[in-house]
């Protein structure tokens, strides 16, 4: 055992040595890089100075500007573009500075963590069995645009049905009782590559459709009919649900904010206008109806999940119109809640949602 843990370490000797000389080559390499961006700084700078010269000497040549006009935005021109050099030649040295006192150009808060050999421990107590682990401090490179980001959907609200040749004040079922709600994630993109005005948001939901229907009644399945019929006893509660699994592709529109720094643009929505137009397709997962009542001294809960005749392919309209993070939410399933029924319904969702 002892052979083989000294050959191991040997071995995770040589290894940590080759990663440290290809790290020193890295850098070597690195800071040549820098001192050729050097030369190419002075270069795009000169160059920028010198086509602002020329348009000051046309505008001059059209009796745009005076002489002494023409003298002053020169000397102008002449400082910025000296200034600039100064700066970014100073950005290049420090980072040069940085590779050569700590190889890295930049340094994270962690110290960097090195284990070697055979029953090592972690950090966090965790055994290593054989080989090298090499923390470097390195910071991961930051993507310049960022045109795809995410966000937590959330959404509630009240549920109910549109049935043909019905209002929603003579509906079948409770305004106040039948809810809806909406988990999911969901992906946003830039339409656009310099504008942020257009979004394409897609992604995949969770959504649970609640239905309470009046008058002390429940669903009943007849055949290929799915009806609501007189319940025997007085209910506590009825209440029947589908649970579908749904992707949602919205075309957001609105204002952003744009933060741009030398390594980084983001286009940013906190707390601004928007609007989704879009709608959504998918399956239903789960049909349930859930009873409760009293029935000889018996306090009764039936919780049956069936088909019920319910679709299940299910797709929609659905738009949300808000500021921030919060929207006003409405969606509508163009596919109808049971198939073959006499009388069609269509399931109608309005409420909250939240992208966070």
């Amino acid at each position: 055992m002892k052979t083989i843990f000294t050959i191991a370490t040997i071995v995770a000797m040589t290894f940590f040595a080759q990663l440290l000389n290809a790290q020193e080559e890295s850098n070597t390499h690195r800071i040549e890089e820098l001192n050729a961006q050097k030369e190419n700084v002075i270069q795009i700078e000169k160059d920028a100075l010198k086509k602002e010269v020329e348009a000051i000497n046309d505008k001059l040549a059209n009796n745009e500007i005076t002489i002494e006009e023409a003298q002053k935005r020169k000397e102008v021109v002449a400082k910025n573009h000296a200034l600039n050099i100064e700066n970014r030649l100073a950005i290049i040295d420090n980072k040069i500075a940085l590779l050569e006192r700590n190889g890295l150009e930049n340094l994270n808060t962690e110290d960097p963590e090195i284990w070697i050999g055979i029953g090592a421990k972690d950090k966090d107590n965790a055994d290593i069995l054989f080989g090298v682990k090499v923390n470097t401090g390195k910071e991961r490179k930051v993507k310049y645009d960022l045109r795809t980001s995410s966000d937590l959907v959330v959404g509630f609200g009240l549920n109910n049905a549109i049935v043909d040749g019905q209002s929603l004040d003579d509906s079948d079922y409770k305004i106040a009782g039948s809810r809806f709600f909406e988990i999911g994630w969901a992906w946003k993109t830039r339409v656009f590559k310099n504008t942020n005005f257009l979004r394409f948001k897609y992604g995949v939901s969770y959504q649970s459709n609640g239905l309470k229907p009046t008058k002390n009644r429940y669903f009943v399945e007849n055949g290929n009919q799915t009806e609501l019929e007189d319940f025997r006893v007085e209910l506590d509660k009825s209440k029947f649900r589908m649970d579908n699994i749904v992707v949602p592709i919205h075309f957001e529109f609105g204002p952003s904010k744009v933060k741009q720094t030398e390594n980084s643009i983001r286009y940013v929505t906190d707390n601004m206008f928007k609007i989704g137009l879009g709608g959504y397709v998918g399956t239903n997962i789960s049909t349930r109806q859930k009873l409760k009542f009293k029935e000889d001294g018996d306090n009764i809960k039936d919780k049956i999940k069936r088909d019920y005749n319910t679709s299940d392919l299910i797709y929609g309209i659905s738009s949300y119109i808000g500021f921030g993070d919060m929207s006003l939410y409405l969606k509508y399933d163009l596919s109808p809640i049971f198939r073959n029924a006499e009388i069609e319904q269509n399931n109608v969702s309005l409420g909250i949602r939240f992208d966070l």
